[in-house]
């Protein structure tokens, strides 16, 4: 079983940065793509960035240009800096390791952005 701890997430004003961290307990190395998404109160979940073991990157419109997804494969650890925060980016962000069978998922981490 892979466990996936999101860190990182708070309160803060708009126009603000945070960055998120997930730390796996497998060498995320051997996913395919490390992830991130998140799901506002009553909404469903939404990819936000994602990374793939050749460290491509893909962005959701929504956060070109604001969001950068990094990867620490010493330290099993995928990174989201998020800067320019906005209201609209308050959600539940969740980490999301992708292996050929399955999605491993983190318990998430509150991001609230004040305006």
């Amino acid at each position: 079983q892979v466990q996936l701890v999101e860190s990182g997430g708070g309160l803060v004003q708009a126009g603000g940065s945070v960055r998120l961290s997930c730390a796996a307990s497998r060498n995320i190395a051997t996913f395919n793509a490390m992830g991130w998404y998140r799901q506002a109160p009553g909404k469903q979940r939404d990819v936000v960035s994602t990374i793939s073991s050749r460290g491509s990157t893909n962005y959701a419109d929504s956060v070109k240009g604001r969001f950068t997804i990094s990867r620490d494969n010493a330290q099993n650890t995928v990174y989201l800096q998020m800067n320019s925060l906005k209201p609209e980016d308050t959600a539940v962000y969740y980490c999301n390791a992708a292996s050929t069978y399955r999605d491993y998922w983190g318990q998430g981490t509150q991001v609230t952005v004040s305006s």
